[in-house]
């Protein structure tokens, strides 16, 4: 038997909250299993529909990793501004780590750099038992065992955002693209709040708004 492993995260273009990786390893013989589950690119489900499914995809699953960048840890490397060891970078190592823990025989990858190639490489430079992997634009799409991982990763931001509300307010859903989110961000920053460990300062939204 062979065992096939799923990558994916959540939360890479929000200024709150952490990014979160995924990995997920099923039994070749369980991959039938996950098919009838009907799982998806989790961006096209539900917040109730990925609550459901991810408990579905645990019950069938060898092993779950997840493995989580907070605001802090992506400034420190995006303010850096070493090229090619940026965000994509340190995706890239998170999810090597998550694929070492894991011991597929095979992963599928969904890569945040425009180049898979690239990414794969510096995945597998740091491997030192190499599965056979598999790097492509919209895995979560193509492949289930993908799909599985975007839920998990969901799923866990989900909460961890939820835990983070229920600490420093409603600030809607933690993206740019979020009028509820910016406005908090102004209130937040104008009223010189001190603890703001939860915000991505190096997010050029922030730098835009003025205060």
């Amino acid at each position: 038997m062979k065992t096939i492993a799923g990558i994916d995260e959540a939360g890479r273009g929000c200024i709150i909250g952490p990014l979160v990786v995924a990995g997920i390893s099923i039994l070749d013989i369980k991959m039938e299993e996950l098919k009838q589950l009907s799982v998806r690119d989790s961006k096209k489900l539900t917040a109730f529909r990925r609550e459901i499914l991810s408990k579905e995809i645990e019950k069938i699953s060898n092993k779950i990793f997840y493995f989580e960048l907070d605001p802090m840890v992506i400034d420190e490397v995006v303010f850096r501004g070493v090229r090619f060891h940026r965000l994509n970078y340190l995706e890239a190592m998170a999810m090597a780590k998550i694929i070492r823990d894991l011991e597929p025989d095979i992963a599928y990858v969904d890569p945040s750099d425009v180049s898979p190639h690239r990414f794969s490489t510096q995945i597998l430079r740091v491997l030192r038992n190499r599965p056979e992997l598999i790097c492509e634009h919209k895995a979560d799409e193509k492949y289930p065992i993908v799909s599985a991982a975007s839920i998990l990763a969901k799923v866990r931001r989900d909460r961890r955002v939820a835990e983070l509300r229920e600490k420093y307010g409603d600030f809607g859903s933690g993206y740019p693209s979020d009028k509820k989110t910016v406005s908090f961000l102004v209130e937040w920053l104008r009223c010189g709040k001190k603890d703001s460990r939860f915000i991505r300062h190096s997010w050029k939204t922030l730098k835009k708004l003025q205060f």
